[in-house]
């Protein structure tokens, strides 16, 4: 039977800075430390465990771009009280969310993570020199030809052979974006002219070179193949997902990872015969993207041509298929029945009147902005003035994001969010660390996704490992964690 989906998103942010110098390494460092001093608690992050040179394929390889180990250690790496990794990633400013269980809670600590941005540009405007500002976009290109990403963590049975992962959703990870893709002006596909395609459905589909691959930031797979898992290496493994757009509607972030976390269960019960393969995945990602009438069909490995949403409504038949005879526990039965719901409406809503969705997919709504502007400034493609608003889309000011005038639909309670700034999810071992790190954080040495290092005042450092997911929860850790006043307590109790 499928294993738990415990899931993740690592969102990856655009940065800018204006009226001071345009660094954006030291701005995202600036960023984000000026939060951490604010915060009510940090610890940094341990990355003694960290491998990203280890393929699923069974081998290791050294990556194109490796980091510098001196000047990683000199960039803000930080584990926040909600159980997230907030930190400089190359020249970003990045947030990993805490390890969830189902899409919703994602929803909830992926927008929890915007909150940290905005109360970030806060904090660090009151270091700059007046009149500057740090200016954040949730977005995946900067229109120059640099892109960068907003994945996703799957927990995956380590048992299932890693080619019927790939098979598995490589028709889904291609087509998936015509509801979750967060729209774009222009063209960014390598030997193309920006204004070749006037507006496209993904950010991220000009990027994608290869099928499989171990890469993020060169020659970037659609399927990416990092076997780096975080928890019982014997038991798990974690499919690192680089292929999806950073979404400012929730129901778009919400159905993204629902949809892949149920096709993960699908293929873990043995269903992987019923998702169709692709002739040219590569190929075909750009061709969906590039063509918002969603008319244009792509080839299939048995020579049949299909459109994305004919895809995408062949998946969800099977997907139901699949609830009715194994249930929807491993994502979670109600989030999966919301799951399943929403998937047939918006794809309802695509194939008959894309407009009817506005208020939940993105490129929609973001289209239907740049329409009206062009009417009314008479504004041709290519215009400048429309990528501006394009941008603007994605700013995370409140006073100046689009997105927040677009209408889109609300899936979580905001109070929710406002709580999940500061609080980690309760169901998984994120409620341990983010608890250890807000009660204990003057005793907390370090910390990582399976691991905390604490110093109890005398040798040695004690290392708690966290191998499995779903232990340390409220359920698991929530009474002794009450009950012991210092991190020498903690560790008695666990101990016995």
């Amino acid at each position: 039977m499928a294993i738990a989906k415990v899931c993740g998103l690592e969102t990856e942010f655009g940065i800018v800075v204006r009226g001071a110098e345009n660094n954006p390494v030291t701005a995202s460092a600036l960023l984000i430390n000026a939060y951490v001093a604010e915060a009510m608690g940090s610890v940094g992050f341990d990355r003694e465990d960290e491998s990203p040179e280890v393929d699923a394929r069974g081998f290791r390889r050294a990556l194109t771009l490796e980091p510098d180990p001196e000047v990683e250690s000199m960039m803000a790496n930080a584990v926040l009280t909600n159980g997230s990794r907030y930190y400089v990633d190359h020249a970003h400013p990045e947030i990993s969310i805490p390890e969830v269980t189902d899409a919703l809670e994602a929803v909830i600590w992926d927008r929890a993570g915007e909150e940290i941005v905005r109360r970030s540009m806060l904090a660090a405007g009151r270091a700059l020199p007046d009149g500057a500002e740090i200016i954040v976009h949730k977005n995946n290109s900067d229109g120059k030809g640099h892109s960068y990403g907003c994945h996703e963590n799957y927990l995956v049975d380590r048992a299932l052979p890693f080619g019927r992962v790939v098979g598995g959703v490589m028709s889904h990870f291609v087509t998936r974006q015509v509801f979750c893709g967060a729209g774009k002006v222009g063209c960014e596909a390598p030997g193309r002219e920006p204004s070749d395609v006037e507006y496209q459905i993904s950010q991220r589909a000009d990027f994608f070179e290869e099928e499989v691959g171990l890469e993020t930031t060169v020659k970037r797979p659609i399927v990416n193949t990092r076997d780096e898992p975080h928890c019982d290496p014997e038991r798990y493994r974690r499919l690192h997902v680089i292929v999806g757009d950073a979404n400012m509607s929730e129901t778009a972030t919400f159905l993204k990872v629902a949809t892949t976390a149920l096709l993960l269960a699908m293929v873990e019960d043995g269903w992987w015969d019923r998702i169709p393969l692709l002739a040219n995945p590569v190929s075909a990602i750009r061709q969906v993207s590039h063509d918002p009438s969603l008319r244009a069909t792509i080839a299939l490995a048995d020579g049949r041509r299909a459109t994305a949403l004919e895809i995408q409504w062949g998946l969800l038949e099977a997907a139901r298929r699949y609830a009715g005879l194994h249930g929807l526990e491993p994502v979670g039965q109600a989030v999966g029945e919301l799951a399943l719901a929403q998937w047939e409406e918006v794809l309802t809503g695509l194939e008959h009147d894309p407009e009817s969705v506005a208020d939940r997919v993105d490129w929609v709504a973001k289209r239907r902005m740049l329409d009206a502007y062009s009417v009314r400034h008479g504004v041709g493609p290519g215009s400048d003035r429309l990528r501006a608003i394009d941008l603007q889309y994605h700013d995370l000011r409140p006073e100046r994001c689009l997105a927040d005038r677009a209408g889109l639909r609300r899936l979580v309670d905001p109070l929710a969010v406002e709580a999940a700034v500061l609080d980690p999810p309760t169901t998984t071992r994120a409620y341990f660390r983010g608890r250890c790190v807000g009660k204990y954080g003057r005793s907390v040495v370090s910390a990582n996704w399976d691991s905390i290092v604490f110093d109890l005042g005398h040798d040695p450092l004690r290392r708690v490992p966290m191998m499995e997911p779903l232990r340390g929860t409220r359920d698991h850790v929530g009474t002794v964690l009450d009950e012991s006043p210092t991190a020498a307590e903690l560790i008695r109790r666990l101990g016995s």
